[in-house]
């Protein structure tokens, strides 16, 4: 097989809108072949192409890994991988440059999304499977960069996260007296810290007499609860029309007659909504919050209430009414953990109740 035949094959594939079958590959191979080929030859085309053509091509068996979270392109021979074993590179490489970009163009189609020199960057979700496709293109880049983040369901519950260290016994039993008494609270912490996975199994402790309705980006809760409902935001299609926002969702939230409002990640101006409802009714509402320790947490909510039309001074008196506690994930190694549990206090400030080192500070700030 030459690259000369495999790219007539690959132009001839391009401008039919059949489906990729091994039987219509197989036969524009033979075709463009112009003569006999052995059955070791069109098979090497087969897996060549249809890679090509169909889910993420070499990059699909990393996809497919249940433990993989991150799968970053930054070079045709360099493919790395980030999941329970931490960050390494794979042995998986792609012909050149060429064979990068049309993948990232490829995904990006699917996506709903156009990625070419006059829009060299692209943003979205990979229809049905729950994967994040973000590319870049030179010369924006040195060359094609890919980077697909894998959001699978939280389906731990509380006792599952106990066994694996996330806490122990005792602030299992706190955690569960924090959703029993329906205080309001953020879960906090870096990129795959366990931030989803506590808020999730924390959902399913609500009493299945309570109706959750909860805001997403993309779906990743998934307690288990009776009275569970999902709404998720769209992004706008190749026009750039028919977005749905987090914030719009929020709204809509509000009118679904719910107990408890939960957004999966509080990333935007949707926290005015979001804490307009928490001081209106819904007790014992969540939502999760990109910081890295409790420090930065004022600061975070407050450049996120900018962006919803609040005042710093507005923000503060909305987050002191409307939300109490905070815990904080974090992630060491492949280990992840409840570092801390704090309060809020009148000024936005974070008040330690309790810390994986030091243990009970202020145990009474979550009566």
């Amino acid at each position: 097989m030459t690259s000369a035949l495999i790219d007539r094959v690959r132009h001839r594939l391009a401008g039919t809108d059949m489906e990729m079958t091994a039987a219509v590959v197989a036969h524009a191979v033979r075709s463009e072949a112009g003569g006999v080929l052995a059955d070791s030859d069109v098979l090497e085309a087969l897996q060549v192409l249809r890679q090509e053509f169909s889910g993420a091509g070499p990059l699909d068996p990393l996809l497919d890994d249940p433990g993989t979270t991150d799968v970053l392109v930054t070079a045709p021979d360099q493919v790395w991988v980030d999941g329970t074993s931490g960050l390494r590179r794979t042995g998986i490489t792609f012909a050149d440059e060429d064979a990068v970009r049309r993948l990232a163009q490829r995904l990006a189609v699917a996506a709903g999304r156009r990625l070419d020199d006059a829009s060299p960057c692209v943003d979205g979700w990979l229809p049905g499977s729950g994967v994040r496709l973000h590319a870049v293109l030179p010369p924006i880049a040195d060359r094609t960069c890919l980077s697909l983040r894998v959001l699978r369901p939280a389906t731990h519950d509380l006792e599952a996260l106990q066994g694996l260290g996330t806490f122990d016994a005792e602030i299992a039993h706190a955690l569960k007296a924090i959703i029993r008494q329906r205080l309001a609270f953020l879960v906090i912490g870096g990129t795959g810290s366990g931030k989803t996975s506590l808020l999730s199994a924390l959902l399913g402790c609500v009493s299945p007499t309570e109706r959750i309705v909860c805001v997403e980006d993309a779906s990743e809760l998934n307690p288990d609860h009776p009275q569970f409902v999902r709404l998720t935001a769209r992004p706008a299609n190749v026009e750039g029309a028919g977005e749905v926002t987090t914030r719009q969702l929020v709204r809509e939230a509000l009118r679904m007659r719910p107990d408890r409002i939960v957004v999966g990640e509080v990333r935007g101006a949707e926290v005015r909504e979001l804490l307009t409802s928490l001081n209106t009714g819904h007790e014992g509402g969540a939502g999760t919050l990109h910081a890295n320790s409790p420090a930065e947490v004022p600061a975070r909510l407050e450049a996120l209430g900018a962006l919803g039309g609040l005042s710093p001074q507005a923000l503060r008196s909305q987050v002191s009414a409307a939300v109490r506690v905070l815990l904080h994930m974090r992630r060491d190694s492949n280990t992840r953990y409840l570092n801390e549990i704090g309060v809020f206090g009148p000024e936005l400030e974070v008040r330690p109740a309790w810390t994986r080192e030091r243990g009970w500070l202020a145990k009474e700030l979550l009566c």
